[in-house]
């Protein structure tokens, strides 16, 4: 996946965890897979960065 793909669904991901926290709840389990999806591509993206520094 291409930084710009990566950052495109990083900010997709924050923006449904946001509409399902709102939702449902921070501690709901739609929440907690989506925050887990998000620290992955997050960690993902701080790797790649850190290739290129």
């Amino acid at each position: 996946m291409d930084v710009s793909n990566l950052l495109a669904r990083i900010e997709h991901l924050r923006r449904s965890m946001i509409e399902v926290a709102i939702d449902k709840g921070l501690s709901s389990s739609e929440s907690i897979e989506i925050s887990r999806e998000l620290d992955d591509l997050l960690n993902q993206y701080e790797k790649i960065k850190g290739l290129n520094d």
